[in-house]
């Protein structure tokens, strides 16, 4: 008579069906939660950009009586509980992609661990969201919340980088070789523009765009502290033109040249944007434009500087 049990047999045939490999689907996933982070950015900024901040004024109900929102809510609170369902959706595919990469977990040890802690931050996430609510929108924990979705955008940029054989021990591409300037200089490049977001946090917090009409503000001086953020934002520009400067130097091809030319073309259409919208009167549809262009900052920073440390130097 066999002494294995009966969940252990079940989850012993469900395991056998997953993925020994990194398969196709793995990296769908992967890159299906850089997408779902990158978007969470931009409905993240609908809800405060249409002052649907307290669009559901309780949590982690929408209403008190209601999970959901209600109809007599109106817009704001569709556009508010719309943007809770998708950190739902985030969690799914998290899951999904932990169970896909369960045969992995010792072998792509670098996978696994990306993908929970992608599944770890939600809830903290979800928790901090809740902290906004509670605290009627106060600026610092509405910024916090916005950093962790910038940290998650990192995480994914670097799970499908690894999913793709791009980057890491199991790169399965050839890379070209790369001057040593290049890895501290990217590296630094994707610092700054960490910076250059979390300053740009603080600029939000002193801004007019507050997600609601009675929330607070930090009461900075918003001009000031506007000019503080671009300081950094001019050292990612030096450091993405140091980085196609290499590579037409060096003649240099492959995912290196691409990532160069993406960082500096995303950079340049920050400043272009930011530029744009401080002299405009900061509109909310360049702002929400500009939050957007963070995300694909913090993506193509993070991707330029991986990939500089996976390439062999020359």
């Amino acid at each position: 008579m066999s002494t294995v049990s009966r969940p252990a047999r079940i989850l012993s045939r469900m395991s056998s069906r997953l993925p020994t490999t990194v398969n196709p689907a793995i990296r769908r996933l992967a890159l299906l939660s850089l997408i779902g982070q990158t978007v969470l950015v931009v409905t993240g900024g609908a809800v405060r950009l249409t002052a649907s901040g307290l669009g559901c004024p309780t949590w982690p109900r929408c209403t008190s009586d209601s999970l959901v929102n209600t109809p007599e809510m109106g817009i704001h609170g569709f556009i508010e509980f719309g943007n809770r369902l998708l950190t739902f959706a985030l969690a799914a595919v998290a899951v999904a992609m932990l169970v896909y990469l369960w045969n992995l977990r010792k072998e792509r040890r670098d996978l696994f661990l990306l993908a929970l802690g992608l599944l770890a931050s939600i809830p903290a996430q979800a928790i901090i969201g809740g902290i906004t609510v509670l605290t009627r929108l106060n600026p610092w924990v509405v910024g916090l919340h916005f950093l962790v979705s910038m940290a998650l955008v990192v995480l994914a940029t670097l799970l499908v980088n690894r999913a793709y054989g791009r980057t890491g021990r199991a790169r399965n591409r050839t890379l070209s070789a790369l001057p040593g300037a290049a890895r501290p200089v990217l590296t630094a490049a994707a610092l700054f523009s960490a910076v250059a977001v979390c300053l740009g946090v603080v600029v939000t917090g002193a801004g007019p765009h507050a997600g609601d009409a009675d929330a607070p503000r930090n009461n900075l001086d918003w001009d000031f502290v506007s000019h503080i953020h671009a300081v950094p934002a001019y050292l990612v520009t030096a450091g993405a033109l140091f980085g196609v400067y290499l590579v037409l130097h060096g003649r240099i091809t492959g995912p290196f040249r691409t990532a160069a030319f993406l960082l500096l073309g995303v950079t340049v259409l920050q400043a272009v944007i930011g530029f744009t919208q401080y002299y405009n009167g900061i509109p909310a549809l360049l702002v929400a434009a500009h939050m957007l262009g963070a995300a694909l900052l913090m993506a193509a920073s993070t991707n330029a500087a991986d990939l500089a440390h996976s390439s062999p130097r020359a």
